[in-house]
């Protein structure tokens, strides 16, 4: 199993109740870098950043922001979560992912998605309604520009390009792209027919759908000819928070549940669907609870769902609070879970011969 520890980061300009701080912009953008040379030293799989475009949150340019951790760390992938692709020139993604992956060694992943919130895209010329039709045409463009010469398209979203190749080409053989969704079974298929991963929420009580979405995208995988062994999916995890016993972690971590519900962005969500946090705690595959606890929880839905990787969150917390959390769970529950659900992925990552001969 493979840990990405993720950030939307929110939280910017109001108070947090729980802890009692109101951060700056800046002061949130330093804490996103320090959490994530945090996350490299302690030997989580990925590190990955958010996407929106809209009031209340200061994550609208993730490459910028990755390009910077990168920098600074030396082993852990980065990841974005998600690129909202459907906004976006995927010329300029193309051009600027690549630079990117080059920065950092060829240790980028790309999640993309259409993007929640209805707001952004007026901003970018689009309606909402548009947003599934315009994110399968960038996508396509972007696929045929990371892996063909001389691209010669034409769309509805943007201008029509001739016999055109980008620059730089991406440091990896190939960047993995993960499609972010809940349960459609068409992305699935696209993702499967990409050769692309599935990166899925996988919230609620309903585990049989969810069953079905990452059986479908094997199947489809299958289907179109590729190595089930190579195909990749991830599940969100949602906050992190152990304490010695279930019961003390979900008290302990109650007033940051509460304080995000009630943040500019947790309301923008809309009221949440669990009755409480013991509710919720039950309902997802969330990361809050004893060490054995979360183990076993970890456990049981892989063996669901037969995910590769699990992502968690520690935006809530204070400073302090964040690295005893992610310092406990490297060493209480990682290596538990990692000797338990050994797989391949991001093992066989190698940056292109083209690459590697240009470097000699």
């Amino acid at each position: 199993m493979k840990f990405l520890l993720f950030s939307a980061i929110n939280g910017v300009d109001e108070p947090n109740r729980a802890t009692g701080e109101t951060l700056t912009q800046q002061e949130r953008f330093r804490r996103i870098v320090k959490e994530a040379v945090l996350a490299d030293r302690l030997g989580y799989d990925a590190y990955g950043v958010g996407e929106r475009h809209a009031a209340g949150v200061i994550n609208s340019s993730p490459p910028v922001l990755l390009s910077h951790i990168a920098a600074l760390t030396t082993r852990i992938r980065l990841i974005t979560t998600v690129t909202v692709l459907s906004l976006l020139d995927p010329v300029r993604v193309a051009e600027d992912y690549a630079t990117l992956d080059h920065l950092a060694g060829g240790r980028l992943d790309l999640m993309i998605g259409k993007g929640g919130d209805a707001e952004q895209f007026p901003i970018f010329g689009l309606n909402v309604t548009q947003a599934r039709e315009s994110l399968a045409e960038r996508h396509d463009l972007l696929h045929r520009l990371w892996t063909e010469d001389k691209v010669t398209w034409q769309g509805r979203f943007r201008p029509p390009l001739r016999e055109v190749t980008v620059q730089p080409r991406p440091y990896q053989r190939r960047i993995r792209v993960w499609h972010a969704g809940s349960n459609r079974l068409s992305t699935a298929d696209t993702a499967a027919r990409y050769g692309d991963a599935l990166f899925s929420t996988a919230g609620g009580p309903n585990r049989a759908q969810y069953r079905e979405y990452f059986q479908h995208y094997r199947q489809r995988w299958e289907f179109y000819g590729r190595d089930p062994r190579d195909a990749a999916t991830g599940i969100s995890g949602g906050f992190l928070y152990l304490a010695d016993t279930t019961d003390e972690a979900i008290k302990r971590f109650e007033p940051h549940f509460s304080n995000y519900l009630n943040t500019s962005v947790g309301l923008k969500n809309g009221p949440s669907p669990y009755r409480g946090l013991r509710e919720y705690v039950a309902s997802t595959p969330n990361l809050i609870g004893s060490p054995a606890d979360v183990v076993d929880r970890i456990l049981g839905y892989h063996a669901d769902y037969g995910n590769e990787a699990i992502n968690l969150l520690v935006d809530t917390l204070a400073e302090s609070e964040q690295g005893e959390q992610l310092e406990r769970f490297a060493t209480e529950v990682a290596p538990i879970v990692k000797a338990a659900v050994p797989n391949r992925l991001w093992e066989e990552q190698s940056p292109s011969s083209a690459s590697t001969a240009s470097r000699q």
